[in-house]
């Protein structure tokens, strides 16, 4: 995982405290992507894979594999558990995982909502497609387009190619 934000010089951009880039790697057999469970509070993150699968569970009793392509929201509010790992079914096997975690500050009058998990499959997400560009458009609105993805602060977040 390598960290893009915060750093030294930055400590956010607009809701974004935590830039996450995990991989692109490659797991080989034997080797799993094991986050054992952890607390989150008063802000929310939104996983978002390029490539590999990856288990969620959540205090909640949430328990989903994050697709390629989908957009999970877990907004922790006042606190929620959880734990990311390689699904069972994979281990064993060499696989591989790219994607993007992001954490998004709260809203201060929203620090402290109970906790929720959200999943939008990809099939929701609005296309791109001008230009020679083409993706997604995870967070926000865009040229017209809108995404399902709840957002607490106003922001732009796009998958471009």
């Amino acid at each position: 995982v390598r960290r893009a934000l915060p750093t030294a010089k930055r400590r956010l951009v607009g809701p974004f405290i935590f830039f996450d880039r995990m991989g692109p790697a490659i797991l080989r057999a034997g080797q799993a992507l094991d986050v054992r469970p952890h607390p989150h509070i008063g802000l929310s993150t939104v996983t978002y894979l390029f490539d590999g699968k990856i288990r969620h569970r959540d205090s909640l009793g949430t328990e989903m594999v994050i697709q390629p392509g989908d957009v999970n929201l877990m907004t922790a509010g006042r606190g929620i558990v959880h734990s990311e790992r390689t699904p069972e079914e994979l281990r064993g096997a060499p696989m591989s995982v790219s994607g993007l975690q992001t954490w998004l500050a709260l809203p201060d009058d929203k620090e402290e909502v109970a906790p929720v998990f959200e999943n939008t499959r990809a099939l929701r997400l609005p296309e791109i497609d001008a230009e020679g560009v083409n993706g997604r458009l995870i967070i926000g609105d865009f040229q017209g387009l809108r995404s399902p993805v709840r957002a607490d602060s106003e922001t732009l977040y796009a998958d471009l190619r």
